[in-house]
């Protein structure tokens, strides 16, 4: 495994840690062990630094295996594999501690699916599906909106006072909708033709 892949591998291992620190813990487990108290207090700036950090590796991986042309078929797999669990498991637990709807959750996971899903049949007709810019500036967008989101608490009133999190979210929802929207139009008259 070249120094690329390792690299995506590890943003992958990153994921369950993401789990770790925004997990709310029960308050007796918080009495008894101070590591878990920590946890609910601050678990949420962790969880931002740690959430910036591996989605940070998604442009580190990508640039080591360019430069060093390590770009390998199995890099092609993990790199689009990693960004999406990055982003469905950030969102399902900030759903589950109540900082994102669950519509929100629904309609990005749900874009995730239906792109994978296009580009899985289009491999399997020999066509190469390469993600667009759109696509590429839906995921920053998404990133910034996650981190938003996590820094919203009392950190969050002293950057700004308009609902920063909220704005940034809304505005990645929209471009979720309308670059999953391009990118099936984009692509019909492919597919259509290989039917």
């Amino acid at each position: 495994m070249n120094l690329a892949n390792r690299i995506t591998m590890v943003r992958i291992m990153l994921i369950p840690l993401l789990m770790v620190v925004l997990q709310p813990y029960p308050q007796w487990l918080a009495d008894k062990w101070t590591v878990f108290h920590h946890l609910n207090e601050y678990g949420l700036y962790y969880g931002a630094v740690l959430f910036l950090l591996t989605a940070a590796t998604d442009k580190l991986d990508g640039y080591v295996a360019r430069k060093y042309n390590m770009v390998t078929n199995l890099g092609k797999l993990l790199d689009p594999l990693a960004d999406k669990l990055l982003i469905t498991v950030a969102l399902i637990m900030l759903v589950h501690i109540d900082l994102v709807s669950s519509w929100v959750a629904v309609i990005i996971i749900g874009r995730e699916i239906v792109i994978t899903a296009i580009r899985i049949v289009a491999s399997s007709m020999g066509i190469a599906l390469a993600a667009d810019k759109l696509g590429k500036l839906k995921m920053v967008l998404q990133v910034a909106a996650i981190t938003a989101v996590l820094l919203s608490g009392d950190i969050g009133q002293y950057l700004s006072p308009l609902p920063v999190d909220r704005l940034l979210m809304g505005a990645a929802v929209l471009l979720t909708i309308y670059s999953g929207w391009n990118y099936i139009q984009m692509n019909y008259k492919r597919l259509q033709l290989n039917l």
